[in-house]
């Protein structure tokens, strides 16, 4: 059993995460700005600013994985990359485990191709959020080697919009966007999550990013 303390745990991403590893007997605990509106049952919730340093440091002293599920939307747009930067600093120095709920807009689109964020039809709305979670990825890349970190980047149609349905397994890739043969790219959001905790409960990537898709 793995203490995992997730931010942003009431998001579309970070609520699918909590419950898989509660499902699977961990000791889960979410955090978020306000009371969720639907706890998940087996999970502890607390509330506070993540952006308070002095609250980061608290929960990562009981955590043997934080996972960075904050989305870079409302209030949040512009402090993603802050916050990660001291969770990079203070999961070096405690010793926790960093996954991180990143974006497909970092990927390739082929071997010798451009990013998905870089191509003509990447939407414009879903830019400033992938456009810093691709920062967010450096502060990564560029961390202390004592950083044990990874990085999840979806397949392209994941989200909210496009729930699909659990089918217990996924592909995973590594800087290229997974595609099936009619071209799409898509992964549900409770198969992105048995991926993310799969790799808590089995680490394959330390210090590395990888696509899922189904």
């Amino acid at each position: 059993m793995a203490r995992i303390t997730v931010l942003g745990g009431t998001g579309y991403a970070g609520g699918r995460i909590a419950r898989e590893a509660v499902s699977r007997g961990h000791q889960v605990t979410t955090v978020s700005r306000g009371t969720p509106s639907e706890p998940i049952e087996g999970a502890a919730d607390r509330t506070g600013d993540v952006t308070d340093e002095t609250l980061l440091a608290e929960l990562l002293d009981d955590a043997d994985v934080v996972v960075n599920a904050l989305a870079a939307r409302g209030s949040m747009v512009g402090r993603v990359v802050e916050v990660s930067r001291t969770l990079v600093r203070l999961a070096a120095e405690k010793g926790v485990r960093l996954g991180v709920v990143g974006g497909a807009g970092v990927l390739k689109v082929s071997e010798d191709g451009p990013r998905l964020i870089d191509t003509d039809g990447f939407p414009e709305q879903a830019r400033p959020e992938a456009s810093e979670m691709i920062e967010v990825l450096g502060l990564l890349e560029d961390s202390d080697e004592a950083l044990d970190w990874f990085y999840v980047s979806p397949a392209a149609g994941f989200g909210d919009f496009n729930p699909g349905e659990r089918t217990g397994s996924y592909r995973i890739g590594g800087e290229v966007l997974l595609t099936d043969e009619e071209g799409g790219s898509d992964i549900s959001g409770d198969d992105y999550a048995l991926a993310f905790v799969d790799e808590i409960e089995t680490p394959r990537h330390r210090r590395a990013r990888f696509g899922v898709a189904n």
